[in-house]
């Protein structure tokens, strides 16, 4: 047997769910300013399995409409609005398992923080800070936002690369120079 996935090349695309479509539709594209591409549903069924066998949720579980986006250079991502009769209405955090976080990279990390203060965008008080200095994050800034379902957020840039391409040829994937 073979080590990895036969054929992977990358992230296609991150789906999130939101309580309020429209406003989590309009916070993705004039706020971040993702790229509508196209949208599709209803589907889900009354009648048999379908959604718990091919997404594992509630057999009545409805999606009502899914919008997909462009995301720059990086994954699309992936709009859904659900209805189910088991539905948990609490975003998970960070730390909760299968908690998730959405990381955007920008070249300016100040003036895209600014863009997001003169949108109200809630910002966690602990980021922001200089670069960090050591370690294999060095040069990264980082600073971690909200949307307006709580849904975690980060803003990254590390303009002049990190700390660990300093020990190894090796890479991470890099907003940077995306074909690499």
């Amino acid at each position: 047997m073979t080590k990895g996935l036969p054929g992977l090349r990358g992230v296609d695309h991150i789906g999130i769910t939101a309580p309020e479509f429209e406003a989590a539709a309009e916070f993705l594209e004039n706020v971040l300013g993702l790229e509508p591409f196209c949208e599709h549903g209803p589907f889900g069924s009354t009648e048999n399995n379908f959604m718990h066998d091919m997404l594992n949720v509630h057999p009545r579980a409805m999606i009502r409409k899914v919008r997909h986006y462009r995301c720059g250079h990086g994954p699309n991502i992936e709009l859904f609005e659900y209805t189910a009769p088991d539905q948990r209405q609490v975003m998970p955090k960070n730390s909760d398992w299968g908690g998730p976080h959405i990381t955007l990279y920008v070249d300016d990390f100040d003036a895209a923080i600014v863009h997001l203060r003169a949108h109200g965008v809630r910002l966690m008080p602990g980021g922001g800070g200089p670069e960090i200095e050591d370690g294999p994050e060095a040069g990264l800034r980082s600073w971690y936002f909200l949307t307006p379902w709580d849904l975690q957020m980060e803003l990254i840039s590390y303009p002049r690369g990190k700390g660990y391409e300093s020990i190894t040829d090796k890479r991470l994937w890099d907003p940077r120079s995306p074909g690499r």
